[in-house]
């Protein structure tokens, strides 16, 4: 297992009721499909190699005895089988008869874990034949093996030291308190659940809302397969709706009663252990009692299945996408309104460019002002042109300013910065980096005194995709009273100016939708540098890379603490057919070196509200020194870019 993944199986094939011998080689069968398959772990429904519905059946010591025998023949066959598969079968131990569930691996019998909560209720009569799990594990000889009887079990893979598996059945996962929650508590990862839950108007949605809310409870990959055909329909019907979910996602799910109900993908172990190690909340490690069964694997590079989403930020449903649109546009202006108040600030004021950026700024102030009952005329936005300002943009900005209802004021800096060049000696014909950041650090002293000379505040346009490159100017850009696009990245900016365009436009605004629009499809740029025939001259993307591979970079960088290669990895499985591994190779060695190096920017950030799950705020979300030594990070990055020139 190579980058923490495992690749996981769920199925329910068909079940032959009271035949143990005829089960057992489906069960075969299944293992063999999941080995093809690349699947490292198995799991099958609930007592399946007797069949769930065998009901008083079950008290024959003929079924009992030819369900072990039956154990014994999946354990001959499998030998030479890599998977790890849990079958469901009854056993009697002691005076009483549990529903158990039986690991496997290589011809090894490896434990058995009896279930622990057993209905007896409406349709289901399992308290009639059996008895829940002992509260201790105990030693049995069952198939020749000495292994133990009992629930506090976890089972591990040598060559995939993360996974870590545990056992619940059905009826487990629906109590108030799952035995899942103390497994994860204990270590385990991965969660296999046995069950046979029957098809009923509306479960399969309530099963799904456990799963998933168990396997984010527990931050661990829970695989879910449930009874399916073959199974007595004298009162119930079991429609085969399995599942496979991670940290409260569905990875795959198969449709009730559909005609193929395998499921395989993988489940990322890695990112489950990084996520407990940020959550002090998750609990103390605790062991007691339990046991841990380690077999022998080798490491192998686990070819990936599952959807990795290439644009994290964006939701690809549009209904989805317009729904986290207005509710960062929400989030962002309540906060915006909250520190108007605090501040008893009489004005806002915006350095409106005709960017994405500051755009999206002028509409968070806009939102604040109606939440606050005051007038449009209270935000002042500023233009302020210069060399690289060109046209489009200029008319953009006039245009949203007189459509919003703001105050609306052009200053022209260019004598100023020329000005400001003679004192310190600037070559104007030097297109450098003093010549670019000398305009924005004009911008936002002339901004910053407009709001003492207005009793206001500035509010800030940067974008965390800006914050995260640091393409933005040290006491310039990124500096202000209230920094309302902090956490916002770039790839959503777009899509929160496009929706705000959509709003307007089906209100009867077609003016000021018009101009959105322009802006949502105008090339990013700080327009620092002089037009070209009259045109944008300087591209962002054309210097740092495109936003989207930096977007994805950036989100399993700081939120799951992803090294290099295996966001290289995820970049070319995501962006595959749009971007070729040296082109990602290329701009993920950038943002690596960036990333590190211009911490210091974003040590300084003014207040501003976090919107999603990754943030770079250094009060909280992202505390980094600004010192801190890229070395082991650029070692694998440059690596990476040398191994795919």
């Amino acid at each position: 297992m190579k980058d923490g993944f495992i690749k996981v199986a769920a199925y329910s094939p068909r079940v032959a009721v009271g035949d143990p011998a005829a089960n057992a080689q489906t069960a075969i069968g299944a293992m063999q499909r999941a080995e093809r398959e690349g699947a490292k772990l198995l799991v099958l429904p609930e007592l399946f190699l007797s069949g769930y519905t065998c009901a008083d059946l079950f008290f024959q010591t003929a079924l009992q005895s030819a369900c072990v025998t039956a154990l014994g023949d999946v354990l001959a066959a499998t030998a030479d089988c890599g998977v790890m598969a849990v079958l469901g079968l009854p056993l009697a131990f002691g005076n009483r008869l549990y529903n158990c569930a039986a690991i496997v691996y290589r011809g090894e019998l490896l434990g058995v874990v009896p279930k622990t909560n057993i209905p007896d209720y409406n349709e289901f009569y399992e308290g009639r034949h059996f008895a829940p799990a002992p509260s201790e594990n105990y030693a049995i000889t069952l198939c020749g093996f000495d292994v133990l009887f009992g629930t506090k079990q976890i089972f591990t893979l040598s060559g995939i030291p993360l996974f870590k598996l545990a056992v619940e059945i059905c009826e487990d996962l629906w109590v108030t308190v799952p035995p899942s929650a103390a497994h994860a508590a204990a270590g385990a990862t991965v969660v296999a659940n046995l069950s046979a839950s029957s098809a009923v108007i509306g479960k399969s949605e309530y099963r799904r809302l456990l799963v998933t809310s168990q396997s984010a409870r527990c931050v661990c990959g829970y695989v879910y397969a449930t009874a399916a055909a073959g199974e007595s329909s004298t009162d119930l019907v079991f429609s085969g709706n399995n599942m496979i979910a991670e940290d409260g996602a569905v990875l795959a799910e198969s449709r009730p009663f559909a005609p193929d109900n395998f499921l395989c993908t993988e489940i990322d172990c890695e990112k489950l252990a990084g996520e407990r190690q940020k959550q002090n909340s998750f609990g103390q490690f605790h062991a007691d009692g339990y046991a841990y069964i380690e077999c022998a694997s080798e490491t192998e590079e686990t070819v990936l299945t599952r959807f990795v989403d290439k644009h994290p930020f964006v939701p690809a449903r549009k209904d989805e996408k317009d729904c986290r649109c207005d509710l960062i546009l929400d989030i962002q202006a309540h906060g915006l309104a909250r520190r108007i108040e605090a501040a008893y600030a009489k004005a806002l004021v915006i350095g409106i460019s005709g960017g994405l950026d500051s755009c999206l700024a002028l509409l968070v102030a806009v939102r604040a002002c109606e939440l606050l009952g005051r007038p449009m005329t209270d935000i002042h936005a500023v233009t302020m042109p210069c060399f690289g300002t060109t046209k489009r943009t200029r008319t953009n900005a006039e245009i949203l300013c007189r459509t919003l209802g703001t105050t609306f004021e052009e200053i022209d800096i260019k004598a100023a910065v020329d000005q400001h060049f003679s004192d310190i000696g600037q070559d104007p014909e030097k297109h450098d980096v003093t010549y670019e950041n000398s305009q924005a650090r004009e911008r936002t002293q002339i901004l910053m005194d407009i709001a003492n000379k207005e009793g206001g505040m500035v509010v800030g346009t940067g974008d965390l995709s800006e914050l995260a490159l640091g393409f933005a100017t040290y006491n310039g850009d990124h500096m202000s009273m209230y920094g309302v696009n902090a956490s916002v990245p770039k790839t959503l900016v777009r899509h929160i100016v496009c929706r705000s365009a959509e709003t307007y436009e089906a209100a009867g605004k077609t003016e000021l939708a018009a101009a959105l629009y322009d802006i949502y499809n105008t090339p990013v740029s700080p327009e620092l540098l002089p037009p070209k025939d009259g045109e944008i001259a300087q591209v962002t993307e054309d210097i740092v890379g495109p936003y989207e591979l930096h977007d994805f970079f950036l989100y399993h960088f700081v939120r799951f603490g992803a090294r290099p290669r295996k966001i290289f990895r995820l970049a070319c499985y995501a962006f595959d057919g749009e971007y070729d591994a040296q082109t990602i190779a290329k701009w993920l060695s950038m943002f690596v070196r960036r990333f590190f190096a211009q911490q210091f920017k974003r040590s300084c950030l003014p207040d501003g509200p976090k919107v999603g799950t990754v943030s770079l705020s250094p009060r909280g979300d992202f505390r980094m020194p600004s010192d801190a030594s890229a070395a082991a990070f650029k070692k694998e990055a440059e690596e990476i870019a040398e191994e795919n020139r």
